[in-house]
């Protein structure tokens, strides 16, 4: 299967290639608003604005001073004036995070635009009968997928193929189901199965920064299906670079965004 880039235009500026609010980070999981946006920027967005408790931002800004950071007030006033919502990333699971993730989503029904729902944003939908976005990517591990469907984690395992398609019938969005061969697949039931990746991928982190991918590339106006095809192989590319050189033991998550550049780079030089 080719993969396609988004095209760069010369004559632009940051909002050409699309803005992403992620909603994401509490107490106990700051690095993941900081991976998830950094991975948002990597992919190639020209814009991307975190809106966290204050000790995530005061964490994340030290680290990532080209995002945007935003107090909740000022991120639900302005919600309309963004591309992409990605919601979940570290989110936790307390009544304020659930209150959150509902406020948001219902917001964003209003709005024909992209959400990516990840890692805490899933186990709150998964207790939950909020109705999701008409544009919605959900991209579950198998134990947040069993969540989902109310099932053991054992039959997503034996057919995981079944279970993506399971969800994507069950909440009528792109499902990006990650196994050892992730899965992604659209509501007219296409299905891209990955092959590449390995076990430099199954650590703390990953997830986010497939997350934040797959957002930065919605952002510059992808289709759900193809974003979340193209994300998961750049993902899992950058993760085979990265071991050649750190082995499969010793790349963590942040040094995925350094190989990136190479995973994408490989597939421009493809084009010449």
């Amino acid at each position: 299967m080719k993969f396609i880039l988004p095209i760069r235009e010369q004559n632009s500026n940051k909002g050409t290639f699309g803005k992403v609010l992620n909603v994401a980070g509490s107490k106990n999981y700051i690095g993941a608003a900081y991976l998830s946006s950094l991975a948002v920027l990597k992919s190639g967005a020209g814009y991307v604005a975190l809106t966290s408790n204050n000790n995530v931002i005061k964490s994340v800004s030290a680290l990532l001073p080209e995002a945007v950071f935003l107090s909740e007030y000022k991120a639900l006033k302005t919600v309309n004036q963004y591309d992409v919502l990605l919601i979940g990333c570290g989110l936790g699971q307390s009544f304020l995070s659930k209150f959150r993730f509902k406020k948001y989503i219902k917001q964003w029904r209003n709005f024909n635009k992209p959400v990516v729902i990840d890692a805490d944003g899933l186990n709150i939908l998964a207790n939950t009968d909020i109705s999701l976005p008409e544009n919605c990517i959900i991209t579950p591990h198998p134990g947040e997928a069993a969540r989902l469907l109310d099932v053991q984690m054992g039959e997503v395992l034996n057919d995981s193929e079944i279970a993506a398609q399971k969800l994507t019938q069950k909440y009528n969005c792109v499902t990006v189901l990650k196994t050892h061969n992730t899965i992604v697949c659209a509501q007219n039931g296409e299905i891209y199965v990955n092959r590449h990746g390995n076990s430099a991928l199954a650590k703390a982190g990953s997830g986010d920064i497939l997350a934040g991918i797959i957002a930065g590339l919605l952002a510059q106006k992808m289709s759900l299906f193809e974003a979340s095809r193209l994300g998961v192989y750049l993902h899992s590319r950058a993760g085979e670079i990265a071991s050649q050189e750190l082995t499969e033991y010793s790349v963590l998550a942040s040094e995925l965004t350094k190989y990136l550049p190479k995973a994408i780079n490989e597939l421009i030089l493809q084009k010449t």
